[in-house]
Parts: C-alpha cells; structure tokens; sequence
C-alpha cells in the first residue's frame, strides 16, 4: 500500500536533517545567541530510517541540516543512500541543501558518491549585503565558489534559493534574475515564513509572489513553465529562453493541499509540517530494538496525523514547535 494521509495525499518525499549546527547566522533563520540544541544521530540509524521509509512509498530523499556539509562521513552516508531502492526497485532521488560555503571542495566528491542535485540557499548577490545577512565576512565569494564548482560537477540543475525579507534584501530580486541567467542556475525565492529564532516575523516582512513576479517583469518578461501538483515552486523563464526561476510562496498561495512531504530531524523525529506542534519520536523505536516492521506501523500511524494545512496569518496561528534550523531546510 502507497504511504499516504488522511487527505489521500501520497507522500513520496522525504527531507533527513542531519544536523542542527550551522556556520551561518543568517538573520531570517537565527537569532546569533542560539547554537545547536538537538544532538545529532549516528548515520546508520538515518539510514535506517530513510530504507523503511523507501519501502513504504519514498521516492525522493534532500539531506537537509544546519548545514549537512558539516557533518564528516555525510559522502560515504549519501553513498550508501544511494544503494536503496524504491518500491519499484528505482534508486531514490537524492538532494541535498547546503548553504554552500563548503561546497567548492566537495561537489565533485559528491557527485561521485551518487548524488544528484544541489540547493544552495544565498540571499544576496553583493558580497557587503551577504556579510550583514548572514554574519559571516568573505562568505559570499566561497559560496559563488561553491555553486559553480557545483554546475562543473554535474550536480543540476543547480538551484539557488533566497529568501526574501522586506527591508533586507527584496532589492536583490532583478540582481538573482541576472544571476541566474549569467551563471546558469536556477534562482528560486521563498517567501519569508514565521519559523526563525527570533520571532520577528509578520504579513509585513514578506514580500509575496506577485511583487517578485511584477518586479522581474519589469526586468524582463517571463513565460511561466507547468509544474507538478506536488512541486512547491511556480516556475518561470524569461521569454528568451535564457535562465529560469521559481517562485515558492507558502504565505501568499499556499500548496498544502498537494504536500507530499515529511520530514526526519537531526534527532530523529518525524514531523508531517514544518508548522506541525509536535513531534513524533521514530528514533526512540529504534533505541528500544524495535523491528522494521514496527516501525513501518510507527509511520504509518504518523502520517495519519498529517495537518490539512498550515495557517500562517490566521488568528488561530500557532508557531511551530521548533525553529527552521531545528527542523530541517
């Protein structure tokens, strides 16, 4: 039987945090006082995780952090992902995010250990608006060195995803649309969601897809691209057909009724929405020598509990129990 909800949507996606440390602070995720709460698991237990899971229904795996890239061990983990199977006997997709300031060094390896694609989260294209972003001097250049090292080593289509926060950074939408037609890759903006340290979000910090889509018109036209129902970006490509970016606009136009996500976080919990309240311990199954079939029930209990939806500025809006860094990019 496919793994699916309540709502009979078929999950076939699978995001594994595999940290919760990261060498950012970027200011829409972090407050710059917290570091990492949550301990990370031996591989083997998500890699466990991650074949139960292929055997009930998962196609498509990202590894997610914190930043994954500084985990030791993370290529030999995503090789030995990348000797599961799917349900119909297919490798899984693998993913994997990174804020790419490791990355130059490591795309090739990667790629070699069966990897397939790379996101790059970066949310300037001016070094100086990057530094104050992410407090971290000298990142941009390493980053830029990360996502081309990326596009040599096959690891595509590269995606670069930036999230914008009003009052920040929504001046760099044309600069990303130039980048992306310059550098090959894939911009993707993310409207801003209430899950950072801080607490600091409201309706007015997020700039919503239909500013980003008049903003880059303005810039050149675009031809949106069909997507997939469970695709979470709205994709477009200017009219020339020279570059492409996304759109994913959970606030101004929610995609929750065609989720196919879960999520495992860097202690091995599942969590069914990154707005979920709470958590549902799988690797304490795994502690206590339970059985893959009895895990496969644990999950399948789960993702009964999936949320129709999140709901973000409603008046009955709860915050997630965990931050963004604390679940999984």
């Amino acid at each position: 039987m496919p793994l699916t909800d309540k709502f009979g949507r078929a999950i076939t996606d699978l995001r594994i945090s595999v940290t919760d440390r990261c060498n950012y602070k970027c200011i829409y995720c972090r407050t710059g006082n917290e570091g990492a709460l949550y301990g990370d698991l031996p591989f083997a237990d998500y890699l466990r995780m991650a074949r139960v899971l292929a055997s009930l229904g998962i196609r498509k795996v990202r590894i997610t952090g914190g930043e994954p890239l500084l985990r030791p061990g993370i290529a030999d983990f995503i090789r030995e992902l990348a000797q599961l199977r799917d349900v119909d006997g297919q490798p899984l997709d693998l993913a994997l995010t990174t804020n790419g300031h490791l990355l130059a060094g490591l795309a090739q390896p990667l790629k070699d250990t069966g990897l397939g694609r790379v996101t790059v989260s970066m949310d300037a294209v001016d070094p100086d608006r990057f530094a104050r972003i992410t407090r971290v001097p000298g990142g941009y250049e390493k980053v830029l060195a990360g996502v081309r090292a990326a596009r040599q080593a096959g690891l595509g289509p590269v995606k670069v995803n930036c999230v914008l926060m009003r009052g920040f950074n929504e001046d760099q939408i044309v600069p990303f649309g130039m980048f992306a037609r310059e550098e090959n890759v894939i911009v993707r903006f993310i409207e801003f969601m209430p899950l950072e340290e801080g607490r600091v979000w409201s309706p007015n910090t997020v700039v919503p897809l239909d500013e980003i889509l008049q903003r880059m018109q303005e810039y050149r036209p675009l031809v949106e691209i069909p997507h997939a129902h469970s695709e979470t970006a709205r994709r477009y490509r200017f009219a020339d057909g020279i570059g492409e970016i996304g759109i994913i606009a959970p606030v101004s136009h929610p995609f929750c009724g065609h989720c196919s996500r879960i999520r495992i976080t860097c202690d091995g919990k599942i969590r069914t929405c990154l707005f979920s309240v709470w958590d549902h311990d799988l690797h304490e199954l795994i502690e206590r020598g339970a059985s893959d079939a009895e895990l496969a029930d644990f999950i399948r209990s789960v993702v009964q509990k999936k949320e129709a939806r999140h709901h973000i500025g409603e008046p009955d809006f709860v915050p997630a129990s965990r931050t963004m860094v604390h679940i999984g990019g």
